[in-house]
């Protein structure tokens, strides 16, 4: 190598400590940023020249290092594994939240609950049986007949104000996945350009690798990546999101819990009529909780809680009315309903008291006289029978009980799977400041060597050039 080729040789050293400084710095600014990859150098020595000719020449050394270009440190195995358990996390937590909800709903064990509403209902038959056709305690059983109707309609309610919160919740969700796939093409379109032009676009990918996960929480998508730097994203095995285009997906379906219509579903916008099968995320839970109810309890959590409302309501109606309905009130009418029920609305939503004072009530045996208490202490142990609306709803509170406490061990399994899958891609991924002092202490050595091989050369060819033939003058 030439003398002034080592000038060149001490150029390069010092230029590549100075970019390995520079990438130091920017990984050290961003150890806080959420989402930032680590970065490295990836440099390369270059060799000697290859001599032609007859004459051989000497060993030569090569003529420096070459920065290849600037490596992200990330690990596309790991970024699966992130997007994978935040899918499961996203459908996990979400029907864990709505679940424990509509168990809070409920009021149950508590004053407001349905039970206490039972209780007090069967205590007032029972007083009304000692003193038939007395007006206080007619009057007593009138309301705790109105405040049991009041807490099933305000229940059945509660359920159905759920559902369209939920539903009008999966339609911005919708907007927002829709969203995310337009800016992951406009990022796969960057990218591609910034690094078909020879740049860097690691800060690109970064920030479309979180809009990625972002996705994968929201509707479970899947990312493969393309030779050009471009990914695409699946939905259901169909590509949302292909290179530089996208494609929106729409919500169908009913739009309120007793609407009539085809169950709410995801579908591709310009495919309609086509559901869109969610592998997880957030709009996969909303969806199953707006399932309509189906034979043998394996729908909607939601619809079936209604349905179990209105099953609750028939079931107390019917039983009640059957036993008052073989009595008479203290006037003598007889065949007389306690409670009524729209059959044009839900039996929970539309349950009422017939009676409006003691002269409706049926208290007694026909012809056995106006201080006959027979029926209404009969109407008063329906709550002990095994088969009883007490026992209904003491099962209907038990199920949803147990369905929100397994979602709830669900999402803690789902989160903890998530955090696992974060940490070891951060292991790898994140800054270390410790690593970067290092590299910054070692680079900055590396500068100062190169600034003194380059002085130390120039030095050279200023007596080569300068003082050579002034010996002897």
């Amino acid at each position: 190598m030439s003398t002034f080729g080592g000038l060149n040789t001490a150029y390069l050293g010092l230029t590549a400590a100075q970019q390995a400084i520079n990438v130091a710095g920017q990984n050290i600014a961003n150890a806080g940023t959420d989402g930032y990859t680590r970065q490295r150098i990836e440099q390369s020595a270059l060799s000697a020249p290859v001599r032609t000719g007859l004459v051989a020449a000497g060993v030569q050394p090569g003529q420096g290092v070459s920065v290849d270009g600037i490596a992200r440190l990330g690990n596309s195995f790991l970024d699966a594994g992130v997007r994978s358990t935040a899918a499961e996390a996203g459908y996990a937590g979400y029907r864990s939240t709505e679940l424990q909800q509509l168990e809070g709903s409920l009021n149950e064990p508590g004053p407001s609950g349905i039970s206490t509403a039972l209780q007090t209902f069967w205590s007032s038959w029972q007083g009304i049986s000692n003193n038939p056709g007395q007006a206080a305690p007619a009057g007593m059983l009138l309301q705790a007949g109105t405040t049991l109707a009041n807490a099933v309609s305000n229940g059945y309610k509660a359920v159905d104000a759920q559902w369209t919160r939920v539903h009008g919740e999966a339609q911005g969700t919708v907007s927002t996945l829709n969203d995310a796939a337009a800016r992951v093409a406009n990022f796969n379109a960057t990218i591609r350009s910034v690094t078909a032009s020879g740049g860097s676009a690691n800060e690109l990918i970064d920030a479309r690798n979180q809009v990625t996960e972002t996705i994968s929480s929201l509707a479970g998508g899947t990312v493969r990546d393309n030779a050009d730097g471009t990914v695409d994203v699946f939905v259901g095995g169909n590509a949302i999101v292909s290179r530089t285009s996208h494609r929106d997906l729409a919500l169908a379906g009913q739009t309120s819990m007793g609407a009539p219509g085809a169950p709410v579903q995801l579908e591709w916008a310009d495919r309609p009529g086509v559901a869109v099968p969610l592998d997880g995320g957030k709009l996969a839970g909303a969806v199953s909780l707006l399932a309509p109810a189906a034979p043998g309890g394996a729908g909607g959590a939601i619809a079936e809680a209604a349905a179990s409302y209105n099953a609750f309501a028939t079931k107390l109606t019917n039983d009640v009315n059957a036993v008052h309905r073989t009595g008479q009130s203290t006037t003598g009418a007889t065949n007389l309903d306690f409670f009524a029920t729209n059959p044009g609305a839900p039996a929970a939503l539309s349950l009422s008291v017939v009676p409006t004072s003691a002269a409706g009530i049926a208290t007694g045996s026909p012809g056995s006289g106006a201080l006959d208490g027979s029926i209404a202490d009969a109407v008063a142990q329906i709550g002990t029978g095994q088969g009883s609306p007490d026992v209904l709803w003491s099962g209907i509170v038990t199920g949803i009980g147990t369905t929100s406490r397994s979602a709830q061990q669900h999402q803690q399994l789902a989160e903890a799977a998530s955090a696992a899958a974060v940490g070891q891609r951060s292991s790898g991924a994140s800054v270390s400041l410790d690593e970067e002092n290092i590299s910054l202490l070692t680079n900055q050595h590396a500068y100062q060597a190169a600034a003194r091989a380059l002085t130390a050369v120039d030095e050279t060819l200023d007596v080569l050039i300068n003082h050579t033939g002034l010996v002897g003058r």
